[in-house]
């Protein structure tokens, strides 16, 4: 029988770390491009910038280090790896093989109770979307993809998408935030929702090709004078 007492502890569990809040944080920066590959990041700067103490700052960095995100600079920070577009191709490709027939298997397979909470993740996306909060966003998009993919019950694909949709760069999203085509982007995913809510598995598996597909054309646009680039 559990006691209150542990029931305390679990509770406790569940809750992001500092660190691992952090790190979702500064993850996403990257990826959007508000840290700039070059660019080298003080642990101090940014433990001020969080409002938390340098740490998780180190501690998230460390991690970051070992997914090849940043490079640790001794005495000075941590720099943001610069990386080719190439590779931005490359795990896209992989991407647009893993997800849209994952998201296909997936539909039958999601139940109706799930339907409020994507449907609330894809308002989030679209509110980060139109205040232009590009590190929220990504943020609140990786959620939404990843928590779709869970239900096709294959948890290292999940993890594998993770790690791959880490390693992508998207610079064109600044752009298209200032050209006011953000939100209907973001706006794709209230329409994934529809279909998998109408048992539409080849419409949602279509979707999610076609939204990925973004990556490489509107979100990594080298011509909007933003230089896409991967890891």
């Amino acid at each position: 029988m559990t006691t209150p007492a542990t029931r305390n502890v679990v509770r406790l569990q569940k809750q992001p770390s500092i660190r691992e809040t952090v790190k979702k944080a500064l993850r996403s920066a990257i990826i959007s491009g508000e840290m700039q590959p070059g660019q080298v990041y003080s642990g101090p700067s940014l433990a001020e910038q969080f409002g938390v103490s340098a740490t998780p700052i180190r501690e998230a960095m460390l991690d970051l280090v070992r997914e090849g995100l940043v490079v640790a600079m001794p005495n000075r920070g941590f720099q943001v790896t610069e990386v080719a577009e190439k590779d931005l191709i490359e795990v896209t490709q992989i991407r647009l093989l893993l997800e849209p027939p994952a998201v296909e298997i997936a539909t039958p397979l999601i139940p109706a109770g799930a339907l409020p909470e994507l449907r609330e993740q894809c308002d989030a996306i679209l509110r980060h979307a139109e205040e232009g909060d590009l590190v929220s966003y990504l943020s609140a998009d990786s959620d939404f993809h990843l928590a779709l993919l869970q239900h096709a019950g294959n948890d290292r694909l999940t993890e594998l998408v993770a790690s791959l949709r880490s390693q992508t760069r998207l610079f064109g999203l600044s752009t298209l935030f200032r050209q006011g085509r953000l939100s209907a982007s973001a706006r794709e995913h209230h329409a994934m929702v529809d279909a998998i809510e109408q048992g539409d598995a080849a419409l949602a598996r279509d979707l999610v090709h076609a939204h990925i597909q973004h990556v490489l054309t509107d979100w990594s646009d080298p011509a909007a004078g933003e230089a896409a680039s991967a890891s």
